[in-house]
Parts: C-alpha cells; structure tokens; sequence
C-alpha cells in the first residue's frame, strides 16, 4: 500500500483518510475495496451522498450514454435537454404530488453553497440580517453557513466572527422544546429586549453530524408559526437527511409543515458527482435578479443525468418501503448492542436509514470506528466530541451485507468495551 503521494503532497487538512487508512480501488453498491483486495461494507456512504450505493448501475448505463453522445457536461445556467429533462422529472415526481410550487435554484455544487444562497436570499427578502440557528445543528463551512454551524470545532479555524446569527437551543437540548420558542416569541415582542426579528430560522429536520437528533413535528410546526408571526423565512436544510435518507423523499414529509426555502445537495445527483439546489417559493424566489447569486458549476450535466435516474426510485414506494424496514432492523440491532451494556448509559436515536448510537465519549466511539475499520466496516462519529456512531448506508444495501455490518460492529462494540471503555 503507498499512500506517500498523499502524505508527501497533500495538504495536512485530509481527514477521512487518517480513520480509513487504506487505499481504495474500486466500489459497487455498499462495497469498497482497497487496492490490497480487502473488502469493506460502507456504512458511511460518502457522508451520505452515495444513497444509491457506488457505481450505481443504473445511472452508470446512463452517464455512458450521455458521455458517447457528447452531452453537455458545463453549462452555466443555460438551457440544455439533460436540465430539462431533470427539472420536469423533479417536478412531476417530488414537487407536484405534494402540491408544492417552490422554485428550483441552482449554485455552487456544495450544500455549504446551497445554505449560503439560502441566508442571501432570506436577508434580501426580509431586508433583516440576523438568523436563528441551532444548538448541535450543522450547515456547512463556508463562513455564512459556518457562522449558522454550531460545532466549535469547526468554527475555531474561521480566523473571523461569525456574526449575525441567533443561536437557540434544539428540541431536545438544556432549555430547548416549545417553551424556549415561545421565550423568544416574547423577547422579540418586548421593545425592550435588545433582539432584532430575524430574517430566517435554519433548521435540520434531523440533525445529522449534529448526532442524529430527530425534531418532532409538533416542534417543527411551531418553530414553523414563530417564523410566520415575526415576518422570517422557514429555511429547512434537508442536504444529508433528504433525498429518501428517513423512508420519505424529505425528512419532513408528513409532519404539516410548509418551508419557504429547502436546500438539498448529497444524495440529489444520485452518483456522487456534485449538484446542490435550492427550492424556493415563488413569492420568495422573486427577490432575486438575474444573476444576483452566480456559480461557475450550477450547470453540472452529468449531476443532471445521475440525479434523474435517482428519481426513478420514488416514482413508487417500492424503495421507501425497504428504507423503513431496513432502518427498523438497524434500529433494533442498534438497541440489542446498547441493551448489552446497560451500564454504559447509551442512547439509539434515528430514522429511516440514518441511525446511531450514542456511547457518550468520542474516545469510544473513535476506538469502535477503528476496531470496525479493522474488520470491515466503514462507519463515521458525528455529534458532540465524536461521541456517536452514525450509520448512513446506501439505501440499496443488499439484506446480507447490512446484516454483516451489524454484526462486525457489534462485536467491535463488544471488544472495545471488554478492553476497558
């Protein structure tokens, strides 16, 4: 294995590879091998880009076809048949069965990009500057969507403030729920308070690499009405938890709730080539000038192409359906391992097919992603310290290679509990 290339000439900022030290050659669904034949089951899925697993077939017949007949791969925003062709299939499939009107934008290929038109679009229509976010939530690292972010340590290498956000506690964290909505309810109302209304709330249905913290509809519909009643935009950021991630299209889908602005990303091209895009209702997305917020790879043919094909799998509920059974069984062998040692005091939390188990120290949760690297399994820590073990699998994963996952993590639990936690 020579990874000296990389450790000779690639920036010191490289992560993923220091927890996946191995090099990889090729991928097919829930699978990566490394270069050295070892095979891997991926429950990292690319931090959850690749929800229709590597390689996907169907796309890849797809983009060879696009690629042979010399298809329009950049194109800025001008008009091409690939963008047609997904614009109609995003509208005929996720947008007109649920009634929605919401504008579809394209920018940069990034979620970071997608947040950051998001916070412009929602200061240009409310001529406000301030922003509500999150305890635990994250948006990305570019500073407007850094500043919404609230992991410290990713804020502490901005070398600038991050301003003109309101930080307010999650559903679920010290001081959260509907009583600390209705508290800022009655700040802003009081002339006397020194807080500004604000130009949007920024929300994550679910909060992914915040550690998988689920909001309830109830919650979510009242944040909904506080953003209504003080005048600010409903921003959902739904760029890991979309895309079919929880057993829906939208993490939010059931829960009566009506965003003005949604930004995807991550599973939206379906192949893992990058594409973000933003869904704006009209009367919001009507702020905007031509040419008001620019990207040189908002026209991404070959994301355009992939992401059709990606949705293909909603034009029924055939792949919904075994997101919710297959996230039940994770969620089952999940609470089986936690069950195992009552004494760690640990904590299962998710939906669908993004599940995690809190084991409440990133020590362990850094030594359990090491002793499953070291057996087979790719998982990924998120939340506070590290300290939960998020499972993210390609929807498609095959029933043997999810059971086997599980199965090497829990002995990888099991073993880093019995060598002393």
């Amino acid at each position: 294995m020579d990874v000296r290339p990389f450790e000779q000439w690639e920036s010191e900022i490289r992560g993923y590879c220091r927890a996946y030290p191995t090099v990889f050659s090729h991928a097919s669904n829930a699978r990566q091998v490394a270069e050295d034949g070892t095979s891997y089951i991926d429950f990292f899925a690319g931090a959850g880009v690749l929800n229709f697993g590597h390689n996907n077939p169907r796309m890849k017949r797809a983009l060879i076809a696009f690629l042979e007949a010399d298809g329009v791969a950049h194109s800025l925003d001008t008009y091409t048949t690939t963008k047609r062709d997904f614009v109609t299939r995003f509208h005929d499939v996720i947008l007109a069965p649920r009634g929605m009107d919401h504008r579809m934008q394209f920018m940069g290929p990034t979620g970071t990009n997608a947040v950051e038109a998001a916070l412009k679009l929602a200061r240009l229509a409310t001529g406000r500057q301030d922003v509500v976010a999150f305890s635990h939530g994250f948006h990305g690292m570019t500073l407007g969507a850094l500043a919404a972010t609230s992991n410290d340590a990713f804020r502490k290498w901005a070398g600038v403030p991050l301003d003109h956000v309101v930080r307010l506690p999650n559903e679920f964290a010290p001081g959260g729920g509907i009583a600390s909505l209705d508290a800022y309810r009655a700040a802003l109302a009081d002339a006397s308070s020194g807080l500004r209304p604000p130009a949007a709330f920024l929300v994550e249905a679910v909060q992914a690499e915040g550690g998988v913290w689920v909001h309830s509809a109830e919650w979510l519909r009242a944040l909904q009405q506080l953003a209504r009643d003080v005048g600010a935009l409903f921003i959902v950021d739904d760029i890991q938890a979309g895309c079919g991630r929880t057993g829906s299209y939208f993490s939010f889908d059931g829960m009566g709730v009506d965003p003005d602005i949604i930004t995807l990303a991550k599973g939206l091209g379906g192949f893992g080539t990058p594409i973000a895009m933003n869904l704006n209702k009209p009367e919001v997305d009507a702020h905007w000038s031509p040419g008001a917020h620019t990207g040189t790879f908002r026209g991404q043919g070959m994301s355009f192409v992939a992401g059709a094909v990606a949705l293909d799998y909603f034009a029924d509920e055939g792949l919904m359906n075994d997101v919710l059974a297959k996230g039940t069984r994770m969620a089952e062998r999940l609470g089986a391992i936690a069950a195992a040692h009552p004494d760690q005091g640990w904590e299962v939390r998710g939906v669908g097919m993004m599940q995690a188990l809190d084991v409440a120290d990133g020590g362990v949760a850094k030594r359990v992603q090491a002793e499953s690297f070291a057996n087979g399994l790719l998982i990924g820590p998120c939340g506070t310290d590290g300290r939960v073990v998020k499972l993210i699998p390609p929807l498609t994963i095959p029933d043997g290679d999810l059971d086997e996952g599980l199965e090497i993590l829990e002995r990888a639990v099991a073993r880093v509990v019995e060598r002393g936690a």
